[in-house]
């Protein structure tokens, strides 16, 4: 049968600025200073803004992320009023539909929304085919006097839409706080975004697969699901299939920090390559303690804040057969334990080995698919250039073993490299992101063989001071 191919996927956006308060830095930030909640709002942008900026573009589709070298910095300086927020990947959606989907995807019933809110849901996800009127029928708004209450009570934070309280989310349990109303608002978005993600791969496989032609979903998202007793315990995974309508099929979550999306990625092929399963999905819905994670800098130096939206991934892989570019599983590369930290250590295991097993030059491979976190937002901050790097510490490997010429770097990082475009929600920018991007490529005869690699951070736990990563090659 050959190894399995990957044959359709979906990446999405949700525009979220009233959840940004939320993320875990505007969170701290403003639990020391509440001064600093005005400044902060005054630099969310709108969602006309949010669509019209390039890197959000090149997310969903509309535009290829090269084409962001010829685009003039920086790029929210002249976002493009006339483009369209439905892309050829899935759809970039405002921020009334995030909030009344996240309703829908509520089986705790812990989310109330008032009437405007639900009433503009409605209309753009029917519109949009990403939900059902008889899905949304069942949705009540809640009476203005009931959030209010909910709120000054202490059992619900407040969920804003343009400047207004429009909903509450409530707390699942008065005292574990694992199930406090901020976590659980984490998780819902992660659900929702995923759901998201999968109704609008379902979207692009109208004609060829239904909903109950997949066997099973793995999740790849960043939350953490659970109770006091098992903090992470999942499994999202599932609860995405349900709501997105994939009534046969299971499913649990996969994780490993920044790389679990692409783990999960070559678990579902090897569930395949194993004869478990001939169809398998890879979802991941949007991190929101990720958002206005730089929002501090953005503000000093007058930029609006860029980490105002939450994204999804899903990814479809079937057995070999099916028309679609090969995940090879004989290249898989892992950061082993004995590996080291270094930053050329990591590289070796998970570029340079992959490559030497199949027998291939750095210069062979089309593109490099890895941690594509936008500049435009981690610069203001110090983080400099995350794949620029990446790229010049791959070419620099390719000029220490002779397969580009030592003068050879910048032209290696142009001809092979991207820039990034991806928000800064690890586990999405962490290559996952360019899969859709490479599947077009690939089945185009633009490209022959994309490596993709994620690295990930476990001494983020403090359980170990280890690093991690997986890469695999995708070839046509």
């Amino acid at each position: 049968m050959g190894f399995p191919v990957i044959t359709a996927a979906a990446n999405v956006l949700a525009h979220a600025p009233g959840l940004v308060r939320y993320g875990s830095k505007p969170l701290r930030d403003l639990a020391q200073d509440p001064a600093r909640l005005e400044p902060l709002v005054a630099r969310l942008r709108p969602y006309d803004d949010a669509v019209g900026y390039g890197p959000n573009q090149a997310y969903i589709g509309n535009l290829e992320p090269e084409a962001l070298r010829e685009v003039p910095r920086p790029w929210f300086g002249a976002p493009d009023r006339g483009a369209p927020s439905e892309g050829a990947f899935g759809d970039l959606i405002g921020e009334a539909e995030l909030l009344g989907l996240m309703k829908r995807c509520d089986r705790a019933r812990l989310v109330q929304l008032d009437e405007g809110i639900l009433a503009a849901a409605r209309k753009g996800l029917i519109g949009r085919r990403l939900a059902t009127g008889a899905e949304l029928d069942a949705l009540r708004p809640a009476p203005a006097d009931a959030v209010a209450q909910a709120i000054r009570s202490g059992e619900a934070i407040p969920l804003w839409h343009e400047g207004r309280i429009a909903g509450s989310m409530a707390r699942g349990h008065e005292a574990d706080e694992a199930l406090t109303a901020n976590v659980l608002l984490e998780n819902l978005a992660a659900k929702a975004t995923g759901v998201l993600a999968l109704r609008a791969l379902l979207r692009n496989l109208e004609g060829r697969l239904g909903p109950d032609e997949i066997d099973f979903v793995l999740a790849g998202s960043e939350e953490a699901v659970g109770d006091r007793y098992q903090r992470g315990g999942g499994s999202l995974g599932k609860a995405m299939a349900e709501e997105a309508g994939l009534g046969r099929a299971s499913g649990f979550d996969v994780k490993a920090f920044c790389a679990s999306t692409l783990y999960a990625v070559f678990n579902a092929a090897a569930l395949i390559q194993a004869g478990a399963f001939s169809r398998v999905v890879v979802v991941a819905g949007g991190s929101l303690a990720k958002l206005g994670m730089k929002s501090r800098a953005h503000v000093a130096v007058g930029m609006p804040i860029l980490e105002d939206v939450l994204a999804g991934v899903a990814v479809l892989l079937e057995r070999g057969g099916a028309e679609g570019p090969a995940v090879r599983l004989d290249t898989l590369g892992l950061h082993r334990i004995a590996s080291g930290s270094s930053q050329q250590a990591i590289l070796e295991a998970l570029v340079v080995d992959p490559l030497a097993k199949a027998g291939y030059r750095l210069t062979e491979v089309d593109r490099y698919a890895t941690e594509m976190h936008n500049p435009e937002i981690t610069e203001p901050a110090g983080g400099g250039d995350v794949p620029a790097g990446n790229y010049r510490l791959i070419a620099a490997l390719g000029a220490m073993r002779g397969h580009l010429p030592r003068d050879g770097v910048a032209a290696f990082v142009a001809a092979h490299g991207l820039p990034g475009y991806a928000p800064t929600q690890g586990h999405i920018a962490s290559a996952v992101c360019y899969l859709a991007h490479a599947l077009r490529a690939l089945r185009a005869g633009r490209m022959r063989r994309v490596l993709f690699l994620a690295k990930g951070s476990l001494f983020l736990g403090r359980m170990t001071e280890l690093s991690d990563g997986v890469s695999f090659l995708l070839e046509a």
